[in-house]
């Protein structure tokens, strides 16, 4: 072989080379298994007829928290929580138990410094009384462990959180409920 082939032979290697480790590296990311999910399907409690299904989706230390609820009173605010308990069986919501706060915070605002982990930015409900749900959170986790939120309750209230009544919020009786379960 001529040194003019060897050296282009030698430059074509190194460029196949590179691409090779590119595109074994976009490989590896394209195929990153997906984060943990949860849903939770709300039912109406007793004397209400609020419903609703939410998706939780884990990347990282960062949970989204996607969906839409009916049913709400329209053009109004509904504080919105993860309680203690996955149990809604006793209809009006109170199986639930309190809002999860494995830390013992004060109850607040879900961007505050301090806060419950159950603590969920409040809905707004639309002319029509349907609030669209879509945030994030890094205060909970779908991984199993102190703050996970997996087979808890999920509570929309009738009232706006005021943010400040401890250690509830002031948000008035559990118009629907939910278990939050991994999919």
């Amino acid at each position: 072989m001529t040194p003019i082939a060897q050296t282009t032979r030698s430059r074509l290697a190194r460029l196949c080379g590179s691409g090779a480790l590119v595109a074994l590296a976009l490989a590896g990311c394209a195929s990153a298994p997906p984060g943990p999910k949860a849903m939770a399907d709300l039912q109406p409690t007793r004397g209400n007829n609020v419903t609703g299904r939410l998706n939780f989706s884990q990347n990282g230390d960062l949970v989204r928290v996607s969906g839409q609820i009916s049913g709400l009173k329209p053009n109004a605010e509904h504080g919105f929580h993860v309680h203690e308990k996955g149990d809604c069986s006793s209809g009006d919501g109170m199986s639930t138990g309190g809002h999860f706060n494995p830390g013992g915070s004060a109850h607040g605002r879900h961007d505050a410094s301090a806060h419950h982990v159950g603590d969920l930015p409040s809905l707004k409900a639309d002319a029509q009384g349907v609030a669209k749900v879509d945030f994030e959170s890094r205060g909970i986790t779908l991984v199993s462990g102190p703050q996970s939120i997996v087979g808890k309750g999920l509570i929309v209230h009738r009232d706006p959180d005021d943010y400040t009544t401890q250690p509830t919020g002031n948000a008035g009786p559990r118009v629907a409920c939910a278990v939050i379960q991994a999919s």
